[in-house]
């Protein structure tokens, strides 16, 4: 009883200063993922420090507090996009239910997995997004009617599956892969990757919350600094335009693949004893 009860509340080993570290992380994960999405890259290794605290329920936390972020991204940008609903609710259905799926099996991953797969992911859209320097500037949808929306469908499954069982760059993906196989703009990709990434969440969160993974305390003050980061982020973005996205995101991405790319590096040579 002792233990389903702190999973309601702090992981008991969190000091105060860590917190801060840990909520400040949740504001700048807001708006880096409204921005260029990947938010969880700065977010999830910030939870990954917290004391006790297993791989399971960082991500399971991640998505707490990242779903109340994204949800206030999405409305700030709708209001000020207006994307097209039938794409992206399709695209957001078939998202939650491989987000589902994706969650049954990360409790099945060792923690070694989480960082090397991060770490890999965060270099190749870096390098996709370098080599193509005028991709995303203007929209050029390539497909129409049931082909563009069976696409959007499989984009959908296939990040949402990813999403679900690890998650850091899902955002990221999901306007990349828009960009890319649909033809959006990178504001206009941006503007549906948070209504998707909403969905990609809530799936990770029907399995994760049945199973007690989530500490509600830590991931409810999160999703409060997410909001506020969301907010400022997707107002940035849609007054700043897609050149801007696209220089934030490989900013973003380098200093990413920097830290975490030590923190492998140093693991890999740290004695096993």
């Amino acid at each position: 009883m002792t233990e389903v009860l702190a999973l309601d509340l702090l992981p008991p080993g969190l000091e105060p200063g860590t917190l801060l570290l840990v909520l400040l992380a949740g504001l700048a994960a807001g708006f880096v993922d409204a921005v260029v999405g990947g938010g969880g890259l700065v977010q999830l290794p910030a939870l990954l420090l917290v004391p006790g605290l297993s791989p399971v329920q960082a991500l399971a936390t991640n998505k707490l507090g990242s779903i109340l972020g994204t949800t206030t991204s999405a409305v700030t940008y709708h209001r000020r996009v207006r994307p097209d609903l039938p794409t992206t609710v399709r695209m957001a259905a078939v998202a939650l239910v491989g987000s589902f799926a994706g969650a049954s099996i990360a409790a099945l991953l060792p923690a070694a997995v989480f960082k090397p797969v991060i770490v890999v992911a965060l270099v190749g859209i870096g390098a996709f997004t370098l080599l193509r320097p005028s991709l995303g500037e203007v929209a050029a949808l390539r497909h129409t009617g049931r082909r563009h929306h069976g696409v959007a469908a499989g984009i959908g499954a296939v990040i949402g599956f990813y999403d679900g069982i690890l998650g850091p760059g899902t955002g990221s993906f999901l306007v990349f892969a828009m960009v890319s196989l649909l033809g959006y703009d990178f504001l206009g990709a941006s503007a549906r990757a948070k209504v998707v990434n909403c969905a990609t969440n809530l799936g990770a969160l029907l399995f994760f919350v049945p199973h007690g993974s989530v500490f509600w305390g830590l991931g409810l003050l999160l999703g409060a600094a997410n909001m506020v980061g969301g907010y400022l982020g997707a107002r940035t973005a849609t007054s700043r335009g897609s050149r801007f996205i696209r220089v934030a995101f490989l900013v973003v991405v380098t200093a990413l693949i920097a830290r975490l790319g030590w923190d492998v590096w140093t693991e890999e040579l740290r004695p096993r004893w």
